[in-house]
């Protein structure tokens, strides 16, 4: 109980003040798209940077880490496309969009808040290090094999294929602020203390303003319709990814810091991205998006349970 009240509740009663003010009409719903539009395209990817650029790649890179985690978001993108298709009989785009939701955690705006309040600032290399893999991984998967679907069925070449995902990928500005990161470190250049200083300060707003708006995002996705695929959808995503990563964890005989980064990352709900991809494509936008919100409700009790579970 005590995990509940002082790590969780504090993160989601951002989110749901941010739901509240747009539910209550006391902010305007461009104004929330104005906040997270300010926060994935500025803020977060100055977090990431910042981390990355700091981030001691020896220790925070462990493949066994990435291994565990990543295996564990395929087998649930696969369970999810597989039993859309012949649980539900949905087409295959919806399929793909579905399998998407099921593979793509929520890794920034709750994976991260919940394990820094659980374990400490320092606890947060794994979980940077499967940030770091996560944007350019799921979109690799879902773009790839939705462009695949979509030529199949329309009987077009697939010459473009390879152009547009490293598009879709790397005109993302998480990507990008990783990438940036990346450079820092590798290179060794010291940042002037100003402009360290600056991006110091945008760091610190990235969480609570991404969250609030999260919040005033999801009160335009209330379910609707679908409810068996949404449900099966939750289920993946809460319930079976962090017991596969949990699983996998134990046998790639990961740290206590790396299980609880992995585990916890992937115990998170689908983050906003998957609706987007699912707009993008015409896919199954009602199930991503009413996904995304029911399951960020119930993260509350799946962070809490494993919480209670992890060393």
């Amino acid at each position: 109980m005590q995990a509940l009240i002082t790590v969780i509740l504090p993160v989601f009663l951002l989110v749901g003040f941010g739901y509240v003010l747009v539910w209550r009409k006391i902010v305007s719903e461009s104004t929330v798209d104005g906040t997270m539009q300010f926060a994935q395209q500025i803020a977060i990817p100055c977090l990431l940077f910042n981390a990355i650029a700091h981030l001691d790649l020896s220790t925070g890179f462990d493949p066994k880490l990435l291994l565990s985690f990543y295996t564990g978001a395929i087998i649930c993108f696969t369970v999810g496309f597989l039993g859309a298709r012949y649980l539900f009989g949905r087409s295959l785009q919806d399929c793909v969009a579905i399998g998407v939701c099921a593979l793509f955690s929520n890794t920034v705006l709750l994976g991260l808040p919940i394990t820094e309040r659980a374990y400490g600032t320092e606890a947060l290399a794994g979980n940077y290090a499967i940030i770091a893999v996560h944007s350019p991984f799921c979109y690799a998967i879902g773009i790839t094999l939705m462009e695949l679907v979509r030529a199949r069925e329309a009987g077009t070449a697939m010459a473009a294929l390879p152009a547009k995902v490293l598009k879709a990928m790397f005109s993302n500005s998480l990507v990008i602020g990783l990438a940036l990161g990346f450079i820092v470190n590798l290179s060794g250049v010291n940042l002037p203390e100003a402009f360290q200083a600056a991006v110091d300060m945008l760091v610190r707003s990235a969480l609570p303003t991404a969250l609030l708006a999260l919040g005033g995002i999801l009160y335009r996705y209330r379910p609707e319709g679908d409810i068996k695929v949404i449900l099966f959808t939750c289920a993946i995503s809460l319930i079976l990814h962090p017991a596969l990563v949990f699983l996998l964890g134990g046998i790639n005989e990961l740290s206590d810091a790396a299980l609880r980064s992995a585990v916890m990352t992937s115990a998170m709900a689908p983050g906003i991205n998957v609706y987007i991809f699912a707009s993008v494509y015409q896919s199954a936008q009602r199930v991503a998006a009413s996904s995304v919100l029911l399951a960020t409700a119930l993260s509350i009790f799946s962070a809490w349970f494993w919480l209670s579970v992890l060393p």
